[in-house]
């Protein structure tokens, strides 16, 4: 496994290295949920790339950029066990020399949730993976659905752009009691992970009833929110029952929906997702 920091090395190696490359960004901290992007890229095809940068354009002035959590000879190894050939650890400086004023905007789907959430965020999310796409020049790149607003966005600006590659998301991994894996897990204290699991509670009872028939968009919100709100220690910032395309509410979800939520639970801002379509 080859480990660099700068840009040329990356496309040198590229270059080197035939047969079709999948990419996994990441901001490192790895868990179970990237180690299964990692395997699905190494399962469909020849050479593995993964990228670990904390990305400072995509966090706000008041968000968690200085504390999130770091362990890069921890993720190298994990890495190294299942094969990946080449991982990018690139300074800010690389990614953002000095003078940099060129940015990515995917417009209608980035307005909504995590996007009214967090301005600017998504710039600074579509503008490096746009960056990632130019360097690593990969056949197929890998995300999970737990960030899948993300996903929808990577995927318009693919389209819009005419990148030649697929994207691929994979299943949110979960913990046993449901949890979502994530990094910011790490920030909850053990009272706050064990209220946690709320949200794919909430999830999974908004789809019960959607299973069931219940496909009035207000009332499956409802539904989540009345769980959301007895938990003492949870913070409700959003809850969706929206178009998996465009991210728009929905009022008749009969056709498929995307439930989503982000909640606050102590210091840990935490979101999770749940997709539903008619053939289901």
């Amino acid at each position: 496994m080859q480990v660099v920091e700068t840009v040329s090395d990356v496309r040198r190696i590229r270059r080197e290295l035939a047969g079709s490359w999948g990419l996994v960004p990441t901001m490192g901290y790895l868990h179970a949920g990237h180690l299964s992007l990692v395997e699905r890229a190494r399962a469909e095809n020849d050479r593995v790339g993964v990228s670990i940068f904390v990305n400072p354009t995509q966090f706000g002035p008041n968000e968690d950029l200085e504390s999130y959590p770091r362990d890069l000879e921890r993720d190298l190894s994990l890495l190294r066990e299942l094969g990946v050939d080449l991982v990018w650890t690139p300074f800010v400086e690389e990614m953002y020399p000095p003078g940099f004023q060129t940015y990515v905007t995917v417009e209608e789907v980035t307005r909504p949730l995590e996007g009214a959430a967090r301005p600017g965020h998504f710039r600074g999310v579509t503008t490096v993976v746009a960056k990632l796409f130019n360097v690593f020049q990969p056949d197929r790149a890998y995300f999970g659905q737990k960030d899948a607003q993300q996903a929808i966005v990577i995927q318009r600006m693919v389209k819009d752009l005419n990148f030649p590659l697929e994207i691929v998301v994979c299943p949110t991994v979960r913990e046993p009691d449901g949890l979502a894996m994530s990094s910011r897990n790490v920030y909850l204290t053990p009272e706050q992970r064990a209220a946690a699991p709320v949200l794919y509670r909430s999830l999974c009872a908004a789809r019960n009833a959607w299973v069931a028939g219940e496909h009035d968009g207000e009332r499956l919100r409802r539904i989540m929110r009345s769980i959301l709100d007895a938990e003492p220690l949870a913070q409700t910032e959003y809850v969706s029952a929206a178009d998996p395309q465009t991210l728009e509410e929905l009022g008749d979800a009969s056709q498929g929906v995307l439930l989503s939520m982000a909640v606050r639970i102590g210091k840990a801002r935490l979101i999770d997702n749940i997709l539903l379509t008619p053939d289901q």
